[in-house]
């Protein structure tokens, strides 16, 4: 079935239509709020929704009964995807970052929903480290590194002596 875009004014009939699921006109004119349609404009969008695909008719008697034909979750779906594909590239990544940076779910609706233990954080940019500047912002530190090299180096130049009078 394929489904084609409602106008608002078609949408929030819809809206009532899903509650009633199967309806008279009458229904129809009773359930609406205020301020209520003329009769004749309903009947003209009842014809608009069963040329569209939203609803069929079936006659009893002189009045026709009308049923959903079409599911809003359906309905629901079929927007979804019209707004992924026109304004987040397909992607739903994008639209969950959409709604995550305008507030319109948070970090508490995510782990609610997944049930996960995870915490979205802002990345922490590494400082640089200048290993050449140290050297000459603070000599000592570096000639204490010199200084172990050099008894590191000793130490190995013993062990090799000692090596040597083995064998």
């Amino acid at each position: 079935m394929k489904i084609n875009h409602l106008t608002a004014a078609e949408e929030n009939f819809m809206k009532l239509f899903w509650k009633l699921e199967s309806f008279y006109l009458k229904d129809i004119m009773e359930q609406h709020p205020e301020p209520k349609p003329h009769q004749n404009t309903v009947s003209t969008y009842l014809k608009i929704l069963v040329e569209k695909g939203y609803i069929t008719t079936q006659k009893e008697g002189r009045i026709f009964k009308y049923t959903v034909v079409v599911p809003s979750e359906e309905y629901r779906k079929f927007l979804l995807k019209e707004l992924s594909h026109n304004f987040f590239n397909d992607s739903g990544k994008e639209i969950l970052e959409f709604l995550f940076n305008e507030k319109l779910i948070s970090q508490d609706d995510l782990k609610n929903y997944f049930d996960l233990k995870i915490e979205i954080v802002p990345a922490k940019i590494e400082e640089p480290k200048f290993e050449y500047a140290e050297e000459i912002l603070n000599p000592k530190k570096v000639k204490k590194v010199k200084a172990k090299d050099k008894d590191s180096k000793d130490n190995k130049d013993k062990d090799k002596k000692k090596k040597k009078k083995k064998d």
